[in-house]
C-alpha cells in the first residue's frame, strides 16, 4: 500500500470528491487497525481534485506534515483530507463529506471507532457542522479559527478542542463562543485555547508547536 495516495469518489451533486490519503510505513489493514483523522481545509485550497489543483490541499494543517512524512512523529494513523469544489463550502455539502470518509475509512482499513475531525477557518466550520450532523460518528473534534452553530445536545465522551485567536480580523473570536458553549453543555470534554497576536493564521501554532496531532492520533 502507498504511503501517499490519491483517492476519489463519485458523489451525487458535485460529481466527484478527491482527497489525498496518507498510511503509515508498513501498515497492513489485515493485521491492524488504524485511527482515523479528518482534515477539512480553508478556502484558499479549494480546487477540483485534478493531479495540478489537489496538492493545495497539502499548504497547511494535517496533510502538510502527513504528505511529507507519513509517519510524522512516529504516529501509526491514517490521515484523509478532501478537497472541496469552489463553488460549495464544507457546511453545504456535510452529508458528502461523511460519505467520503466513510468509504476511505472502509477502503484503507481503519478504525471507524476511532476517527477525529479536524480543520481551519472554513474547515473550522466544516468541523462544528459535522459534529453536529454526526455527534456519534467522531471521537474527537478540533475546530481552529472557526465557529458557526452546534445542532447535537449529546456529546458524552467526545474530546473537542479549540484554537482561535482573539484578534482574529477574518473570523471573529466572537463565533467561536457559542459552539463552545454548546459542545460543553452537551456534554463533551472541551478546551479551549486562546492566542493574541497571530490573526487569522492560529493553525500553524496549533498544529506544529501544540500536542494537537499526539492528541488526535491517540484514540
Amino acid at each position: 500500500m502507498q504511503n501517499v495516495t490519491t483517492f476519489t469518489k463519485d458523489e451525487p451533486f458535485i460529481g466527484k470528491l478527491s482527497g489525498l490519503v496518507t498510511v503509515p510505513t508498513g501498515f497492513d489493514p489485515a493485521k491492524e487497525k488504524l485511527p482515523v483523522i479528518l482534515f477539512l481545509h480553508g478556502m484558499g485550497e479549494r480546487g477540483d481534485g485534478s493531479e495540478k489543483e489537489l496538492p493545495l490541499v497539502t499548504v497547511h494543517g494535517v496533510p502538510k506534515l502527513f504528505a511529507k512524512d507519513p509517519d510524522y512523529l512516529g504516529l501509526r494513523v491514517i490521515t484523509v483530507s478532501p478537497q472541496c469544489p469552489v463553488s460549495v463550502t464544507w457546511e453545504l455539502i456535510t452529508l458528502i463529506v461523511k460519505d467520503y470518509l466513510d468509504a476511505a475509512v472502509e477502503r484503507f482499513g481503519g478504525d471507524p471507532a476511532r476517527v477525529a475531525v479536524t480543520g481551519l477557518s472554513m474547515g473550522g466550520f466544516g468541523t462544528w457542522s459535522l459534529l453536529s450532523a454526526f455527534p456519534q460518528a467522531f471521537k474527537k473534534a478540533a475546530p481552529i479559527c472557526g465557529g458557526g452553530k452546534l445542532l447535537a445536545d449529546q456529546l458524552a465522551g467526545v474530546g473537542v478542542r479549540v484554537f482561535h485567536s482573539i484578534d482574529d480580523p477574518c473570523v471573529p473570536y466572537e463565533f467561536e463562543l457559542q459552539p463552545v458553549r454548546q459542545a460543553h453543555d452537551a456534554g463533551a470534554d472541551v478546551e479551549f485555547t486562546t492566542y493574541c497576536g497571530l490573526g487569522h493564521n492560529c493553525w500553524t501554532t496549533a498544529y506544529e508547536k501544540t500536542d494537537l496531532i499526539k492528541w488526535l492520533a491517540d484514540m
